[in-house]
């Protein structure tokens, strides 16, 4: 790729669509919202609607007025900004392949879908429930994904198929050895990270889950959650091509601007796994 044929428009494009072939927990949040993301600090609206009485009613008599509905706004602060900077030298692209920018574009998706997917799995802490298994086995983990599961029945999260398990590759060992028959249809396995799923909640595995070490154990930070549970919002700010000025090379940075949001906690379960 040589300097002068760089649009930075199809390429934004370009990483946009690498990014979310590499997300895991981003793309299993809400990310659509309303606002402009210009910097870091900029700040993104979160609306939505208030809760609505349901009245007896009884026939031939009048309703009572109606109740005005209250808006639920809240506001999402991208407050993470991470950016990439490499450079290619002009006799590395002389006596490579072709494709080679293409290529090391695809390795700065990965490293920025990880920094981002690490982002939300670090707010399991705002989950509205905590569940502890202090010594997993094959015999008991799916009894915790299960108790995960009921935690959100409990708060009217009924459709199975909006809900997800997040785990570590360790947990995620410890389920495949539980003998279960996980659902894996195609659609499932083509997706990334998913193994199957469980009471028809999928399984995703990523090795960004948060992971807390403690007196020579590992508390594996798994989620449960609806895909509604967690807000994300980003923006790539800016992508340029550019000649160092005391090199021979092409060279490519990037700016990636993000932020989200536990908006609906009641949907949301932390699964605290320890394991040695």
């Amino acid at each position: 790729m040589a300097i002068t044929n760089f649009i930075p428009t199809i390429w934004s494009e370009n990483l946009y669509t690498e990014l979310d072939k590499q997300y895991i927990a981003v793309k299993n949040c809400n990310r659509e919202f309303e606002g402009d993301i210009k910097n870091c600090g900029s700040t993104v609206k979160i609306c939505g609607v208030g809760d609505i009485s349901v009245l007896d009613y009884t026939k031939n008599t009048d309703l009572s007025a109606p109740e005005e509905l209250s808006e639920n706004e809240r506001n999402l602060v991208i407050d993470q900004a991470k950016c990439f900077n490499f450079q290619i030298d002009d006799i590395d692209r002389a006596q490579s392949v072709p494709g080679l920018m293409n290529a090391a574009m695809k390795v700065a998706a990965n490293a920025l879908s990880n920094a981002a997917d690490s982002y939300v799995y670090s707010l399991y802490g705002e989950a509205g429930k905590m569940i502890y298994n202090p010594e997993p086995t094959t015999e008991n983990i799916i009894d915790t994904l299960l108790s995960a599961r009921k935690e959100l029945y409990k708060n009217n999260v009924t459709d199975s198929s909006d809900v997800i398990f997040e785990v570590s590759p360790d947990v995620a060992e410890l389920i495949i050895k539980a003998k279960i028959n996980l659902a894996t249809d195609n659609g499932a396995t083509l997706e990334n990270g998913c193994i199957g799923s469980v009471a028809g909640c999928k399984i995703y595995v990523s090795n960004n889950i948060m992971q807390l070490e403690e007196d020579g154990e590992f508390r594996h930070m798994c989620i449960a959650r609806t895909k509604r549970a967690v807000a994300f919002a980003e923006q790539l700010s800016e992508i340029n091509a550019y000649r160092p000025e005391k090199r021979f090379a092409d060279a490519v940075k990037g700016l990636h601007l993000y932020g989200a949001k536990v908006v609906y906690p009641k949907e949301m379960v932390a699964l605290n796994i320890t394991l040695a």
